[in-house]
């Protein structure tokens, strides 16, 4: 099973921009599909975006399409989340995780094995 760890949230101002990290270790990271989630006080956690293990796909939810980039760096067991024109609606606790599938972009929570603590993201308007 792989550990992961997010770094990179902090406070930015509206129309900035952040970019979270997720470093893994433990198993090979290039077979494992990476999503990135966030859960906002007080709602669910839902799913941002996810790359595959290549890195070839691709998946955004439509509330950050065209303002989110998720990316990955297999050498260094790393896969960001480039934020940018952030709203005080992006506020929220941003997590990664995993699910080893070698072709796939995983999409549904629930196929995910492993987590990151999570890295506190808050937009100030």
């Amino acid at each position: 099973q792989v550990q992961l760890v997010e770094s990179g949230g902090g406070l930015v101002q509206a129309g900035g921009s952040l970019r979270l990290s997720c470093v893994a270790s433990g198993s090979p990271f290039s077979s494992y599909s990476i999503g990135w989630f966030r859960q906002a006080p007080g709602k669910e956690r839902r799913i941002v975006g996810a790359i595959s293990a290549s890195g070839i796909r691709t998946y955004y939810a439509d509330s950050v399409k065209g303002r989110f980039i998720i990316s990955r760096e297999n050498a260094k067991n790393t896969v960001y989340l480039q934020m940018n024109n952030l709203n005080p609606e992006d506020t929220a606790v941003y997590y990664c995780a995993a699910d080893q599938a070698w072709l796939t972009v995983t999409v549904y929570e629930y196929e995910y094995d492993s987590w990151g603590q999570g890295t506190q993201v808050t937009v100030s308007s």
